[in-house]
């Protein structure tokens, strides 16, 4: 057993599955240990992951329960992609590759970009005194690598086919006086101004509408030039950003934001919403 070991969560599901078949054929941790060769002990551990499962004993436990072979086998891949994962966190080379970081390169190679925020105006289309409120000083990494993002868009601003962006958020984005009512005035106002290029769509789901789409779940969607790039959703939380790629998962994403701009307001309506909100400040 490794020193110190700590099971993933991943590891912990792969131990409910082993107990799982246990319980299906009504053997108790003795009767099966004794069938595959295990002690009671290590079969115990096995199940509620204080250690690892072994691949050759993954397939025997298969075999001793006579499970499906196609189901023992992908227990046995998520086994061995556990142990890796492992692996690079505890050798601290976990982040491999940062989403969040490359998110810049993405933008200024896609030719779409459809983006859903929840809590403030996509960062995209953020001044920099309203991002500095809105990301916090105390996470600057974050911070420049928002930065980055409109810096990518910007450049292609004046392109001859410049990025496409579509984005919708609810009223409530509008609401919260980010920075106090200068800033907030100013980030409401440069909504506006950038409504007018024809390359940016900009609509708003009212405060009325009651639940609707992906409520609660922030996520951007991108689209590229070249056959061979598939879409690619990103989303993010304040320990991480993470592409999906799945072309299920990416299809989920499309209706979604599909729905989402029919629940929100025309544009001409959400310029008058923000308009408003403007007056009020």
């Amino acid at each position: 057993m490794p020193k110190d070991f700590r099971a993933t969560t991943l590891e912990r599901a792969i131990g409910r599955q082993l107990a799982g078949w246990r319980n299906e054929r009504q053997l108790s941790l003795t009767e099966a240990g004794q069938r595959v060769g295990f002690s009671s002990a290590k079969l115990s551990m096995m199940e509620n992951a204080v250690q690892p499962s072994a691949v050759l004993d993954i397939m025997a436990l298969g075999y001793v329960y006579k499970v499906p072979a196609s189901e023992w086998q992908s227990v046995v891949q998520l086994s061995q992609h556990a142990e890796r994962a492992r692996t690079r966190m505890l050798d601290g080379s976990a982040v491999l590759f940062d989403p969040a970081a490359d998110l810049a390169n993405l933008v200024f190679e896609a030719t779409v970009l459809r983006t859903f925020t929840t809590d403030f105006v996509p960062p995209l289309l953020q001044l920099p005194d309203y991002a500095h409120f809105a990301v916090r000083v105390d996470d600057p990494y974050r911070a420049a690598l928002q930065a980055a993002v409109r810096d990518s868009w910007s450049s292609r601003l004046c392109d001859k086919d410049p990025l496409n962006v579509q984005a919708v958020f609810p009223e409530s984005v509008l609401r919260p006086v980010v920075g106090g009512p200068r800033v907030m005035r100013a980030q409401l106002l440069h909504l506006m101004e950038m409504s007018e290029l024809e390359s940016v769509s900009l609509k708003i789901v009212p405060r009325g509408t009651g639940a609707y789409p992906a409520m609660g779940v922030p996520f951007t969607l991108l689209s590229f030039p070249h056959r061979q790039h598939n879409d690619v959703a990103y989303f993010e939380t304040f320990i991480k950003g993470e592409y999906v790629e799945d072309l299920d998962l990416i299809e989920q994403c499309t209706q979604r934001f599909e729905k989402l701009h029919e629940a929100a307001l025309p544009e001409g309506e959400s310029l008058e919403l923000i308009a408003e909100v403007i007056a009020e400040l």
